[in-house]
C-alpha cells in the first residue's frame, strides 16, 4: 500500500483557456485553485498537443512540463500533469459535482497496483466543471501507467471509477514530452538596444543632455 503526500506545485496547464492547475505547497493551493480558467499572458511557448488513443498529451504554456488528459462519458475529465522537476498532480473534474474552490478533501485513490487512502485534495473549478487536484510521489506516473483502472471514493461513497486503458503508451508520450521540454534552452531575454552614447535628452542644450 502506497501512502505518500507531496506538496502540489502551481503550474500553467492550459489547453486554450482550460485547466490551470495549481498549488505549492498544499496551503498555497487555496490561492491557486481559484485561477483555473485564467490564461497566462506571459507564456513563452504555444502549447502543442498530440493524441495517443483516448488520451491527449499537451505541453504546458510555461514550458515547465506537460500533461495528459482524457474525457469520459459521464462528463468527467481526468488530467495528469508532470513537470520537468519530476513533480506531478492529478485533477478530476465533473459538471455535476458540488465541490467548491478551496474545499479541503480527504479521498481514497486506488489503482490496480497501489492505493492512497485518506489522501489530501483541494477543490477547484474550470469552465463549468467542479473537481479537485492532488499530488502524489514520484513513482505515481509509473503506477498509473501500469494500472487498468482508477477508483476514487470519499469514505464509503464512490466518487469515480475510471478506465485507464491505453495509459501505458500515453504516459510514455507524456514522459517524452517532459524530456523535450527539459531539453529546450531557456528563451533569452530581449537585448537592450540602448547605447551609452545616446543622451537622455538629445534635444537639450549642449551640457545639459
Amino acid at each position: 500500500m502506497v501512502r505518500q503526500q507531496r506538496p502540489i506545485k502551481c503550474a500553467d496547464l492550459i489547453i486554450g483557456a482550460r485547466f490551470r492547475t495549481i498549488v505549492p505547497p498544499v496551503f498555497i493551493a487555496f490561492a491557486c485553485a481559484t485561477s483555473l480558467s485564467a490564461s497566462n499572458p506571459v507564456s513563452a511557448r504555444k502549447p502543442a498537443s498530440r493524441s495517443v488513443g483516448e488520451w491527449t498529451v499537451v505541453t504546458s504554456k510555461d514550458g515547465e512540463g506537460c500533461f495528459l488528459t482524457r474525457d469520459y462519458k459521464r462528463g468527467t475529465t481526468l488530467l495528469l500533469g508532470l513537470d520537468i522537476d519530476g513533480t506531478n498532480r492529478l485533477s478530476v473534474l465533473n459538471p455535476n459535482w458540488s465541490i467548491k474552490p478551496k474545499d479541503q478533501l480527504t479521498l481514497n485513490f486506488r489503482l490496480s497496483n497501489s492505493s492512497y487512502p485518506a489522501h489530501f485534495a483541494v477543490g477547484i473549478v474550470s469552465e463549468g466543471k467542479q473537481g479537485f487536484v492532488t499530488s502524489f510521489g514520484a513513482k505515481f506516473p509509473s503506477y498509473f501507467s501500469a494500472s487498468g483502472t482508477l477508483q476514487i471514493s470519499r469514505g464509503d461513497v464512490p466518487v469515480e471509477r475510471l478506465s485507464l486503458d491505453g495509459a501505458a503508451p500515453a504516459v510514455v508520450a507524456l514522459t517524452n514530452c517532459v524530456d523535450d521540454q527539459r531539453a529546450k534552452p531557456a528563451i533569452a531575454p530581449e537585448e537592450d538596444t540602448q547605447s551609452d552614447d545616446i543622451p537622455n535628452d538629445p534635444f537639450a542644450p549642449v551640457g545639459k543632455r
